[in-house]
């Protein structure tokens, strides 16, 4: 059966992999963006009730993240909007060690609707989608906590443990937490960079209020200047984060993507190799 489903952030890094994935299947898919018609915006609860008519289930990504302050009353909303809608299914991409995002987590979990909790580590694509991308290209980058260890998770692997969650009852009332399959700090993602670009990429360690200061004074929104402070100091280092998780393989039947598959894919679109405008 094909099934209507509402994709959250669905031009975002996950979202645009998980309609991209449903919509190769054969499945009705509603991207939920401001720009697309109808609407939807988590800034204007009055967007979400049309958004969500006709829908048989949810991909719900919050932006810029669950853990900061406006996401639970948000997620509060939405899970009420959607029983009224009568959807049967909603799957939550969460942040792994995130103990805000987790009581957003609750909110989903004690609502009496079928989900799947998605717990993400952090993620490859925050190199060449995101944030570090600009200092990539620029040739320099310092960043807080230089050797601290992540297991970096590929969008690619989240989207499809999303959509195998969306599709089968088997994974309803699950919690999984999606690694990549070993640890890397800072410095050696660069590294794997450089030396997949040919390029000479600067790393340089940077206490965390310098680092906070320089985004302030760059003008970076205010709720993402909340998350990157709460990220680097709070779930970062947190012991938890750095444990590898198999998740992706009891969903998916097979291993995770390596963080150097990752970058030797992404090094053939030449993203890392684009001029930056100054």
């Amino acid at each position: 059966m094909k099934s209507n489903i509402l994709v959250l952030g669905g031009k975002g890094k996950t979202g645009r992999r998980v309609a991209e994935k449903l919509t190769s299947l054969g499945h009705n898919v509603r991207i939920g963006s401001r720009s697309e018609t109808p609407a939807f915006d988590w800034d204007r609860p009055q967007t979400w009730e049309q958004a969500l008519e006709g829908m048989d289930s949810v991909y719900i990504t919050f932006q810029p993240d669950l853990a900061v302050p406006r996401a639970f009353e948000a997620i509060q909303g939405l899970v009420a909007a959607a029983k009224r809608h009568q959807i049967e299914k909603v799957v939550l991409l969460s942040g792994k060690g995130e103990t805000e995002a987790e009581k957003c987590e609750q909110v989903v979990i004690n609502s009496g609707l079928a989900h799947t909790i998605v717990r993400a580590s952090w993620f490859n694509q925050n190199f060449s989608e995101s944030f570090f991308l600009e200092p990539i290209q620029h040739g320099f980058v310092a960043l807080p906590h230089a050797d601290v260890e992540v297991p970096y998770v590929d969008a690619d692997d989240i989207a499809a443990v999303a959509v195998e969650a969306l599709l089968h009852e088997k994974h309803n009332g699950e919690i999984y937490e999606l690694t990549g399959p070993r640890l890397l700090t800072f410095r050696e993602v660069i590294h794997e960079i450089a030396e997949e670009t040919g390029r000479e990429i600067a790393f340089t360690h940077i206490p965390l209020p310098a680092y906070v200061k320089a985004m302030e004074e760059q003008g970076v929104p205010e709720d993402y200047v909340w998350l990157i402070n709460y990220l680097f100091s709070e779930v970062l280092t947190n012991p938890n984060n750095q444990l590898i998780k198999r998740d992706i393989e009891k969903v998916l039947g097979r291993k995770p993507i390596d963080f150097s598959d990752y970058v030797k894919a992404t090094a053939t679109t030449g993203v890392w190799n684009q001029p930056v405008e100054v």
